[in-house]
């Protein structure tokens, strides 16, 4: 377990590119092996979690590889001719990846088993399992709905109108998965819009898909049965990636740095807003689209950063982002506070209660509340943490190891981060990228 201690460091400079969008990244995996030929894609993220996809769909009858040049190669099998798994799916710590394919599994005439490592099993499908068990799927998982978990698909499935209980993206493409196989039309009703990477991408490939509104609400219904067509993918740089470095030059001084080919849709790009109602200085350069999805260069310059009441609206386009987010309120003038986000108590781990005490450690004045957390700025001034005190526990969290990474750059004793393996999950470039950042 590689412990590291991050140090106060100097301005943050240049132009760097954060990986893929991994939400993309998985997608483009699934939806190329349910199309019927050969799909490229380019820009995939190349971590853990990510290839924890790919190592499933290959089980699953897919053709997946690697070219030289970083393109990846797909051949699909179609949305009804995968093949029942030989052995379990290790989806290592992905959440997306065991949430999605339990959709896209739960209109198939087989079983398959979900094993994972000791955080994903600790998190739970319930969410996912009550929806799909409507469909004709039938699930034995471990205690409180955890893996290991085995589903047996309905083939054929039922088609239903769900509507969410909680905001999750994942939920929603799980239903929408299940429904590409399913006779007749499948439906997903959101009281709150979440990240919509499944619908457009969907599209591209050629499913029916409709969104509308119903009663005021996102009404998102597919057609099943679909034929997917192989598409040439171009995955966009990952906000949530970029959110770390987009913290890091706000809150170190002399900070001037440029984010090329960052994801900007709406859906996703809340912890922009949320650092501009702070008083970030953060500017998007030659604004484009790339195969449906906004994207543009973001320049961030260091700011006087100002405490904020973050609107809880905001919660599903940056629930990934809050960690980040913590940090530069550390470093605010004023009081932060932030509500509505109980859906980080079950992420790959408890993000308000590790984040809160790994802050106080650091030195940061912070009240943790069940939805949220208030943090009471330094104003600008660094971290008081000592280095004996401020030694971070992540919790096999990756979004925990690289926020107190960017804490540390603004501490005056640093801050120690107790594993950074996990960072490899989403971010394996992470560390070359900070240290050539900060030179």
């Amino acid at each position: 377990m590689p412990a590291h201690t991050f140090h106060t460091s100097g301005p943050l400079t240049g132009t760097i590119r954060v990986p893929g969008d991994k939400s993309i990244s998985h997608r483009a995996l699934m939806f190329a092996s349910l199309a019927v030929g050969e799909s490229t894609i380019d820009g995939l993220l190349e971590g853990e979690d990510v290839l924890a996809t790919a190592s499933a769909m290959r089980q699953l009858g897919a053709g997946i590889e690697r070219g030289d040049s970083g393109t990846w190669r797909v051949h699909g099998v179609g949305a009804g001719s995968l093949l029942e798994p030989r052995q379990a799916l290790n989806m290592g710590n992905s959440g997306t990846s065991t949430r999605l394919l339990m959709g896209l599994l739960a209109s198939q005439g087989f079983s398959a088993t979900f094993t994972g490592d000791a955080s994903l099993s600790g998190r739970p499908m319930n969410r996912v399992i009550e929806p799909l068990s409507q469909m004709g799927a039938n699930f034995e998982a471990s205690s409180g709905g955890t893996l290991p978990l085995t589903l047996r698909g309905a083939l054929p499935a039922t088609p239903i109108t769900y509507r969410l209980p909680v905001a999750s993206a994942q939920v929603k493409s799980a239903v929408l998965l299940a429904g590409l196989n399913t006779p007749g039309i499948t439906s997903v009703i959101e009281p709150i819009a979440t990240r919509d990477h499944t619908e457009r991408m969907l599209a591209g490939f050629g499913a029916h898909i409709e969104i509308g509104k119903q009663d005021g609400e996102r009404l998102i219904s597919i057609h099943g049965e679909a034929d997917l067509t192989p598409q040439c993918v171009v995955v966009p740089g990952d906000p949530s990636s970029a959110a770390f470095f987009i913290v890091a030059a706000l809150i170190v001084p002399g900070s001037d740095i440029i984010i090329e080919n960052v994801g900007m849709n709406t859906t996703r790009a809340g912890i922009v807003h949320a650092l501009r109602q702070m008083g970030g200085s953060i500017d998007e350069l030659n604004p484009r689209d790339v195969g449906g999805e906004s994207v543009a260069d973001l320049q961030v310059r260091h700011s006087a950063l100002t405490g904020a009441d973050i609107d809880p609206a905001l919660a599903p386009s940056m629930i990934d982002e809050f960690p980040a987010l913590f940090v530069a309120a550390s470093l605010a003038q004023g009081t932060t506070r932030t509500s509505g986000l109980e859906e980080l108590r079950v992420k790959e781990s408890d993000r308000l209660s590790v984040m809160a005490e790994a802050l106080t450690l650091a030195g940061a004045r912070v009240e943790e509340h069940d939805d949220g957390l208030t943090i009471h700025g330094t104003g600008g001034d660094p971290l008081t943490g000592t280095p004996e005190s401020t030694s971070v526990e992540t919790n096999l969290d990756h979004r925990i190891a690289m926020s107190m990474a960017v804490a540390g750059l603004a501490s005056r004793s640093g801050v120690r981060v107790d594993d950074t393996a996990p960072i490899a999950t989403s971010f394996p470039t992470f560390m070359d990228l900070l240290a050539g950042a900060t030179q």
